[in-house]
């Protein structure tokens, strides 16, 4: 979980839930008697969405929970060196700046330099960083990524990931079950679970394809947010500072850790760019020169 990112961490989650709800839908409620492949298409839709937005919803209120069970991480309260008083001052200082609750400020450990944002709510939000970023940016760099993640909890990021998500899943069950109700119309329902199951995986990895266009979007409103609390200068600066580190450790490792590498700084090639959650780093830095 090296390139854990809050947008990463509340897909995984949407995907466990949502095929959860599916295996309950598809075997679970036929056991007590309850067949939705026998409703009709509006039947169906209103299925698709209770289950779709649901899945969404418990990924959402799950994240901050679902973040501190996957981290080896710590949160400060008391900030006790530089460092931590340079993370804690900078959330607290723009949280009331914006007069929202301040988010949970957490540290975990690894090595690659990387911070996310998540929660239900801007009021009820945790924001976290990792050890590798702490050692391979300065203090003005570590407050301008800061920055850029508070920009996500402002302008309620997750919350709009979590209704697109919630339409992207509706879209896959309502496919999935009417194809198995259309097997099972034709006495071929063995045959109908195995293509529908197939299906909702497929269609769940496609589905991920425009959450990660909009993930790629938020990222450069959350740039523009940070070049305004810190100046667009830290915010350039941090994002060559966390592009030399990529560059070094594909050089290093090869491609090891390519979907590590992919996950911060958003190279990717072909097919893959698609499923990348972040812009290149380059790109973003173009944007932010372009500010005035």
């Amino acid at each position: 979980m090296k390139w854990l990112k809050g947008i990463s961490l509340f897909l995984t989650a949407n995907l466990l839930i949502t095929s959860t709800i599916y295996f309950i839908i598809q075997v679970v409620l036929p056991l007590f008697g309850i067949n939705v492949w026998e409703s009709g298409d509006a039947g169906l839709l209103i299925y698709a969405t209770v289950a779709g937005f649901t899945g969404a919803f418990l990924s959402l209120a799950a994240s901050k929970q679902m973040a501190r069970m996957m981290l080896d991480c710590y949160q400060i309260t008391q900030p006790r060196n530089q460092a931590e008083r340079v993370i804690y001052g900078a959330v607290q200082e723009i949280a009331q700046r914006l007069h929202i609750r301040m988010p949970e400020v957490w540290v975990y450990d690894s090595p690659d330099p990387n911070a996310f944002a998540t929660g239900p709510s801007k009021n009820n939000s945790m924001v976290a960083v990792s050890t590798g970023l702490l050692s391979n940016l300065n203090d003005k760099e570590v407050q301008a990524v800061l920055a850029h993640e508070m920009g996500h909890v402002y302008n309620g990021d997750m919350f709009t990931t979590t209704i697109l998500a919630g339409l992207m899943n509706t879209f896959v069950y309502f496919i999935a079950m009417w194809v198995r109700r259309f097997f099972s119309a034709r006495d071929q329902a063995g045959i109908g679970i195995l293509v529908s199951m197939v299906l909702q995986i497929v269609l769940g990895y496609l589905a991920l394809i425009p959450i990660s266009w909009f993930s790629r979007r938020r990222e450069y409103a959350a740039d523009a947010f940070s070049a305004k609390v810190y100046g667009k200068d830290a915010m350039i600066s941090a994002l060559r500072a966390i592009d030399q580190w990529v560059n070094k450790a594909q050089f290093e490792h090869s491609t090891q850790d390519a979907l590590a590498t992919m996950k911060i700084s958003g190279k990717s090639s072909g097919f893959l760019h698609m499923f990348a959650t972040h812009p290149p780093i380059e790109d973003r830095v173009t944007a932010l020169q372009r500010l005035a």
